[in-house]
């Protein structure tokens, strides 16, 4: 069952998936194989805010995507799964606007190519077949969040659209070495985006042309 916490006015509801010793491992494989690092631990420094839609419009399915600790077989678009290190995310945002954070924020979730290692995940609920369908709910609970990370962690200057996560290539914050390894995203939508933006101040939108 869901505990739920209050932190600088905000409710997050502790909803952990599972990460063991192995899922720890698998994640510092992929630190490895994907940035050349061999790191001694998963902390992250973070640096960016990535904002997803599920692309699943129920929760409990969305939810389920994350649980496994290694990536299932129906992704080959992203690693062979009986040897990579499940994705992950350290938020997850319900239609209806509830927050839940299913891993610890110091450690590496696997959510976006490339800036992993730098960043914090937040996943909307959503976004089924591409359609443009995160609500009001979910926008005000992203600003929740990302003013409470700004609180927290002084070193987030970008907050940024998974879509957009290829503008950092060449910049210093990339860090995967696979100039083959891309995948095409359009969430959580432009329009999401720009109404998140809106609401911010002191934020750096991604470094697009």
């Amino acid at each position: 069952m869901s505990l739920s916490i209050l932190l600088s006015a905000i409710e997050i509801r502790q909803t952990p998936i599972k990460f063991t010793k192995f899922r720890y491992q698998l994640t510092k494989e992929y630190i490895k194989t994907h940035y050349g690092i061999d790191a001694k631990n998963i902390n992250i420094t973070p640096k960016i805010v990535v904002v997803h839609h599920t692309a699943i419009d129920d929760y409990k399915k969305s939810l389920g995507r994350f649980t496994d600790e290694r990536l299932p077989s129906d992704r080959p678009d992203l690693d062979n799964g009986s040897t990579s290190v499940n994705v992950s995310t350290h938020f997850m945002v319900e239609r209806d606007g509830t927050i839940h954070q299913l891993m610890p924020l110091k450690y590496m979730a696997r959510h976006v190519i490339g800036l992993n290692y730098n960043s914090i995940g937040i996943e909307n609920v959503g976004g089924e077949n591409s359609i443009d369908n995160l609500t009001e709910a979910q926008l005000e609970a992203n600003v929740e969040i990302i003013k409470y990370l700004q609180q927290k962690y002084a070193s987030i200057r970008y907050v940024i659209g998974h879509y957009e996560y290829r503008c950092f290539e060449g910049d210093d914050l990339w860090l995967e070495k696979d100039k083959g390894y891309r995948t095409k995203k359009d969430d959580p939508s432009k329009r999401f985006m720009d109404d998140l933006f809106g609401k911010l101040d002191y934020f750096t939108r991604a470094p697009c042309d």
